[in-house]
């Protein structure tokens, strides 16, 4: 079994079969989703935050998260699992770092390094963002992101404004 850490992000509602669903509800909804993969194990889900937009234009606001999980998949079966559930959750891919109803991205697969045309491993910008690296250090303060280091180090340099940890 390979373990991974899965971010979680949407600053886009989606109306489906005529209800709408926040973005927080498409993050649970996505959490659902890879929890029911029979390839899946879900070990952990992070806290959910509220993060400012970053990208073009004027976007609202992000809820992110990030999840630990156990799989049989490799990581590239792993990125097309993914992909699947957020063209489900009404994904379009129009414009880089623009608005969106889901992102689901592999930040960490086992201590997989990969540069390929369809999958980057760790996540090229995971050890450079609060919003990622605080999730994943509710998860597991001693991950390692390869070739960046831990993830707490990694978080006390870095900027936490305009990140709120939601609480329900």
């Amino acid at each position: 079994m390979h373990v991974a850490f899965v971010g979680l992000g949407s600053n886009l509602g989606n109306d489906r079969n005529g209800i709408f669903e926040s973005p927080k509800q498409q993050l649970l909804n996505a959490i659902q989703s890879i929890d029911n993969q029979t390839t899946i194990n879900l070990l952990r889900t992070s806290p959910f935050y509220q993060t400012q937009a970053i990208g073009p234009g004027d976007q609202p606001d992000y809820i992110n998260a990030a999840i630990k999980i156990e799989t049989s998949l490799s990581a590239h079966q792993l990125l097309l699992a993914l992909q699947s559930i957020e063209n489900q959750q009404g994904r379009v891919r129009k414009e880089r770092w623009g608005a969106r109803t889901l992102d689901l991205d592999i930040l960490v697969f086992d201590q997989l390094i990969e540069n390929s045309e369809q999958l980057i491993l760790p996540h090229p910008r995971a050890h450079e963002r609060a919003f990622v690296l605080a999730p994943l250090n509710d998860l597991d303060p001693n991950l390692v992101i390869p070739k960046r280091g831990n993830i707490s180090s990694l978080l006390a340099n870095c900027s936490m404004q305009g990140i709120v940890k939601l609480h329900d």
